[in-house]
Order: structure tokens, then C-alpha cells, then sequence
């Protein structure tokens, strides 16, 4: 267990000061903004689900915007305050953003569509089983 402590750790003592100093970042801040945006995260996906369940549009562009905040807090933390960065880190914080946004923006509007489709095969089947058409059978 020593040599844990002293070669894993101490490995990762000399990881998270050569961030520090060479690009002004605290990993231990990113993984606290990390940590502290998770329950936001998956309450925002909660929330967004039974919006769409209820098919409240304006609730869904709030949670969305929650949902992409959460998602973003870390690595803006990272894109605010990093300096010296290497201009590869710059392309995958967009990256990751742009993923992030790209697959809310597709969710959201595929979800009304297939709804719009389940609702219109439900209609038409209860047209096909109405009661009208059960008159003469009795």
C-alpha cells in the first residue's frame, strides 16, 4: 500500500501541480464543478422526459437549457480560465459542446414528430373500433 501512496499517488500529485502551473487549472476545481452539475444533469433529462411526455414546449427549452449548461460547466471552466492550452484542447471543448448541442437540438425535434405519429396511429384506430360502427351488430 506504501508503494501505492508513493508512486500512483505522488504521480498524480505531480500531474495535477504541472496543470496548475503550466495552465492556470485546478483539476480539483473542474472535478468539483464536475461532480456539483451531475444531480442538475440527470434532473434535467427527468424533467425534459416528462415535458415531453406532457408536450409542454416551453418547459423543454428550459431543461434543455439546463441539461446543456450541466453538460458545459466543466470543460467552460476549463475554456475560461486555462491559459497556455494547446490549441487541440480548444477543438475538443468545442467539440464536445458542439456534440452536446447538436444531440439536444436532434432529440428534441425528433421526440414531437414520433409523438405526432403515435397520436395519429391512435387516432386511427380508434376511428377504425368506434362505437358507430357497432350499431346494427347488437
Amino acid at each position: 500500500m506504501e508503494w501505492f501512496n508513493r508512486v500512483v499517488l505522488g504521480e498524480i500529485r505531480q500531474m495535477m501541480q504541472a496543470a496548475r502551473v503550466n495552465y492556470c487549472v485546478d483539476p480539483v476545481i473542474f472535478i468539483v464543478i464536475y461532480l456539483f452539475s451531475v444531480p442538475f444533469f440527470y434532473y434535467s433529462i427527468f424533467r425534459m422526459v416528462r415535458a415531453l411526455a406532457r408536450k409542454r414546449g416551453n418547459e423543454i427549452m428550459v431543461w434543455s437549457m439546463v441539461f446543456l449548461a450541466a453538460t458545459a460547466a466543466p470543460f467552460l471552466y476549463v475554456l475560461f480560465f486555462g491559459r497556455n492550452l494547446p490549441w487541440w484542447v480548444y477543438v475538443v471543448i468545442a467539440l464536445l459542446i458542439g456534440q452536446g448541442v447538436y444531440s439536444l437540438v436532434r432529440r428534441l425535434t425528433k421526440k414531437p414528430a414520433a409523438d405526432a405519429a403515435a397520436s395519429a396511429e391512435s387516432s386511427d384506430v380508434k376511428k377504425k373500433a368506434s362505437p358507430e360502427d357497432h350499431k346494427g351488430t347488437a
